[in-house]
This record gives structure tokens, C-alpha cells and sequence, in this order.
């Protein structure tokens, strides 16, 4: 058994990886920071092969994937992906285009290429519950990203479903959750932020039931129910002001 696992140095990606090689999975585990994944490597008790590679360049991730393709991979996790904490007028054009080619483009790449391998059983798209919001003033951009993440997520599950392909596809929806995601974004989230590990372990036994929409955490469950019966342009202010408390600066 093998799986393949984006992001993997830190946060939910690393707790991703720990778990499935506690059920007896070999890894492939990508990030940017080698010295972080050759210490996973070392922790780990299954077969780990460690790529170094931005998959924000996306001829990075046609070259991973010409590494790994003829192997069998029955599990993969997009998980790799980060947000920036910014008003739209000051956000930095270059960080926006680099967050939609890692969270959207590399996503939508590897979705695409092993979908269609026949090795392939399930596959782990990590967005957030930002992805399931109209959208998030002071976040425009990483919530755009996560609404497509969810979006494209759910309807290849329709097509899958209707073509009776034996495929799981998921899309794991989080609230807040104490990672370097934090810091890279430069925020801090005032709700309680859920565990890591808890999510990955909590995302990944889903994932094996065939769960469309994993949300972990029962805030988010209740926070988005509700949000279903506001009016559009409330829902953005009360996120503006959600979003506003997040900001380390204050």
C-alpha cells in the first residue's frame, strides 16, 4: 500500500502522513523543506521517498509526477497550500498568482493525472471551511482558492458517482487548526483551533467511509449551518469582521 502526500513538512500534512504509516502505508512525502521530511523519513517506521519540490512551480509538478507514475499509488492528498492575511488594495500581485498556482493549479493537476489511474482508490483534497463561504473580505484570494478546491471536488465525485468508478473523493473542510499556516498568513485565529493531528486522523477515517465533505470540529459544523440562512452581503460583513480580529498587527 502507498500513499502520496503534498505538503508534508508541517501541520496537517505531516499528521496525515503519520497516521497512514501507522495503518501500514509506504509514503511519498513533497514539500519545499528537505530537512523537515528526511526527519519525518527517519521517524516513520513504513518505506518513505522524500521529493523536494514548490509545487507552486507547476512544471514541478509535471516533473514529480513523471517520478512517480508508474507506481502504485492507492492514496492521495493534496494537502499542500497556504493563505495570506491582507487587504485586497495592498495584497502583493506575485504572492496571489504563487497561492492560486499552489493551492488550485498543483490540486487541480494531480486530481486530473491519477483520477484516471486505475491504481488510485482514493484521493484527499485539503481545502477549508473558508471553502464553503461565499467569500472572506481580507482573505479574497485564499478563500477563492478553497472555493474552487470544493467546488471542483464535488462535482468530479458526481461524475465518478455516475460512471460507477470505484474511486473515494474528499474534500476536507477545516476551521481553524494550530499549524505554520498560521504564521505564514500572519494571522491568529480567536476561536479554539483544533489539533492537527486530531484533523488528519479525523479527515483520513472519513476519507475511508467515502465521505464527500469532511468538516471536522463541531463549531464548524453549527457555524456553517447557519450561515446558510444569512443574506449574502451580511454574511461578508460579519466575515470582515471575523476576519479583521485575525490580524497579528492589531
Amino acid at each position: 500500500m502507498l500513499a502520496l502526500v503534498t505538503g508534508a513538512s508541517s501541520g496537517i500534512g505531516r499528521e496525515i502522513a503519520i497516521y497512514l504509516s501507522e495503518l501500514g502505508y509506504d509514503l511519498i512525502v513533497v514539500a519545499r523543506h528537505r530537512d523537515k521530511l528526511i526527519e519525518l523519513q527517519e521517524f516513520l517506521n513504513t518505506k518513505v521517498l522524500v521529493y523536494e519540490y514548490d509545487l507552486s512551480d507547476i512544471n514541478n509538478c509535471y516533473k514529480l509526477y513523471e517520478k512517480i507514475s508508474d507506481k502504485k499509488i492507492d492514496i492521495i492528498v493534496n494537502n499542500a497550500g497556504y493563505g495570506l492575511f491582507e487587504k485586497y488594495s495592498d495584497d502583493n500581485l506575485e504572492d496571489e498568482i504563487n497561492m492560486i498556482d499552489l493551492n488550485v493549479k498543483c490540486l487541480h493537476i494531480f486530481t486530473k493525472l491519477f483520477v484516471n489511474n486505475i491504481n488510485t482508490k482514493y484521493i484527499l483534497n485539503v481545502a477549508s471551511s473558508a471553502g464553503l463561504m461565499p467569500g472572506g473580505p481580507l482573505m479574497s484570494t485564499y478563500y477563492a482558492t478553497k472555493n474552487y478546491v470544493c467546488s471542483y471536488t464535488l462535482a468530479i465525485y458526481e461524475e465518478l458517482r455516475r460512471e460507477n468508478r470505484n474511486i473515494g473523493i474528499s474534500v476536507l473542510c477545516p476551521g481553524p487548526v494550530q499549524t505554520n499556516f498560521n504564521d505564514r498568513a500572519n494571522v491568529k485565529f480567536n476561536l479554539k483551533s483544533l489539533n492537527a493531528r486530531y484533523v488528519a486522523r479525523y479527515a483520513i477515517n472519513k476519507m475511508f467511509k467515502q465521505k464527500l465533505i469532511i468538516e471536522p470540529g463541531i463549531s464548524v459544523k453549527i457555524g456553517l449551518f447557519f450561515s446558510r440562512f444569512l443574506p449574502i452581503k451580511q454574511l461578508l460583513k460579519i466575515t470582515y469582521k471575523i476576519q479583521e480580529r485575525k490580524n497579528v498587527r492589531n
